[in-house]
């Protein structure tokens, strides 16, 4: 349902490595490079990145990912690890949320809460 979601990066280029690294096992990619800011996704840019230009502080975000499968939802998180993140939940099934719920939760360069996620069972 929605149209696109955006993140301001305190490194860009670090959140850059991050995301392309994890959202090609979700079969997202870099579709559009405007220099400051990126934007990501599989057929259109759903998911994008940018400078730090407005606002002061920290708040943290939270987005999921969908994936289409439970290995996906892995992959995502062992390339997660391999960038360097911040482990929240290793993967597994969440049966607080459903019964099928299985997701990995980690925290980007810039410290928001990123999820993959599948709804399937198995």
């Amino acid at each position: 349902m929605l149209d696109h979601v955006g993140f301001q990066c305190a490194d860009l280029s670090r959140s850059a490595a991050f995301y392309d690294a994890v959202l090609a096992p979700l079969g997202g990619r870099r579709l559009m490079d405007f220099k400051v800011a990126i934007g990501y996704g599989s057929d259109h840019a759903d998911f994008w990145i940018g400078e730090f230009n407005e606002g002061e502080g920290f708040r943290e975000s939270h987005i999921a990912f969908a994936a289409a499968d439970r290995p996906a939802v892995d992959a995502f998180f062992r390339a997660a690890v391999e960038a360097g993140a911040e482990v929240l939940h290793e993967p597994g099934l969440h049966p607080e949320y459903h019964e099928h719920y299985y997701g990995a939760f980690v925290r980007d360069p810039d410290g928001n809460n990123v999820e993959a996620v599948c709804h399937r069972p198995e």
